[in-house]
C-alpha cells in the first residue's frame, strides 16, 4: 500500500535505536527523507551502518541533546535549512531510568521529566509552529504503557508518561484548526534494550532470572509475545500518512489486549 510518505520530511527523536530506528527503516522504505537525533554521535554512526543503503540526500544524523529547548530549536532549523520544513514529527526519544521503589528520591522524579517529558516538549515545541505555518503536519509522540499502569520500578517514567498523554491530547485540540495532528501509540513491553534493563530490574526485586520474568510476561500477553519495534514503526506510518487524516488525539495502547482498559 503506497503511504504517500515519498518526499516527505520526518524527524525521529531517538532514532538511533530500538523503536526509533525501526520508524527511521520504515520510512526510508516508503521514500521519505529522515533526520536522525540522538545525543550520542556514535549511537548515530551506528544506526547510520545499520540504514547504509540510505543516501546523503535521504538519511542525516543530527547529534543534539533534547533535554536543552534551544538544541532542540537548531535541530529544527537544520532540517528546514536542508530541506525544508518537517512534515512529521516522531518523538522517540528519551529513556526514564528505572527505579526500584526503595531507591526513589526527588532527583530520580525530576531526571524522568527531563529524559522523558521535556525532550518530547522541547521537539514539539521547535516543529510545531513551523507546521502550522505551513498549514500541516503530523506529530507521534511513541509514550508508553507505563502512563496508563503503574509499575513499582517505573513510577517516575510512568508519571512523565502520563503528563505526554495530556500535551498530547490538548496540542491535538489546539492545532488541529491549522491542519497539524497530533498523536500517541503507547507501547507496552516492546523487545529493546529497554525491556532488557526491565528485565533485569524485575528479576532483581523477585529473585529470580530474566528468562523467567519475559517468560511469565509473555504468558500475560493474550497475543502471547512482546511487540518488535516493527509492529509499532507499522502503526506510527499509518499515523503519520493521509490514511489517517482524520485521527488526531489519539492515545493508542499497543500492549497486545495485556491491559483492558478505556
Amino acid at each position: 500500500m503506497d503511504l504517500g510518505l515519498t518526499g516527505k520530511t520526518v524527524l525521529i527523536t531517538g532514532g538511533s535505536k530500538g523503536i526509533g530506528l525501526a520508524c527511521a527503516r520504515a520510512f526510508l522504505a516508503e521514500g521519505a527523507r529522515v533526520a536522525l537525533v540522538s545525543r550520542t554521535q556514535a549511537n548515530l554512526d551506528d544506526a547510520m551502518q545499520q540504514l547504509g543503503g540510505a543516501s546523503d540526500a535521504q538519511l542525516i544524523a543530527l547529534p543534539a541533546d533534547l533535554t536543552d529547548a534551544a538544541s532542540a530549536q537548531a535541530v529544527a532549523a537544520n532540517v528546514d535549512a536542508r530541506w525544508g520544513s518537517v512534515d512529521v514529527l516522531v518523538n522517540s526519544a528519551g529513556a526514564a531510568k528505572r527505579y526500584l521503589p526503595e531507591d526513589l528520591n526527588a532527583l530520580a522524579w525530576h531526571d524522568a521529566m527531563d529524559a522523558k517529558y521535556f525532550t518530547y516538549i522541547h521537539a514539539m515545541d521547535a516543529v510545531l509552529p513551523r507546521m502550522a505555518a505551513k498549514g500541516g503536519g503530523v506529530v507521534v509522540n511513541i509514550i508508553g504503557m507505563g502512563g496508563k499502569v503503574a509499575t513499582p520500578y517505573h513510577l517516575p517514567g510512568g508519571a512523565a508518561n502520563s503528563a505526554l498523554m495530556l500535551a498530547t491530547v490538548g496540542l491535538a485540540n489546539v492545532y488541529g484548526s491549522k491542519g497539524v495532528r497530533v498523536n500517541a501509540i503507547n507501547p507496552a513491553a516492546t523487545m529493546t534494550g529497554r525491556v532488557q534493563e526491565a528485565l533485569r530490574l524485575e528479576a532483581r526485586m523477585r529473585g529470580t532470572s530474566e528468562q523467567e520474568v519475559l517468560a511469565q510476561g509473555e504468558a500475560k500477553v493474550p497475543l502471547r509475545r512482546y511487540a518488535a519495534p516493527e509492529d509499532v514503526a507499522e502503526l506510527t506510518l499509518f499515523l503519520a500518512s493521509d490514511r489517517a487524516s482524520y485521527v488526531t488525539g489519539a492515545l493508542i495502547p499497543m500492549d497486545g489486549g495485556a491491559n483492558p482498559l478505556i
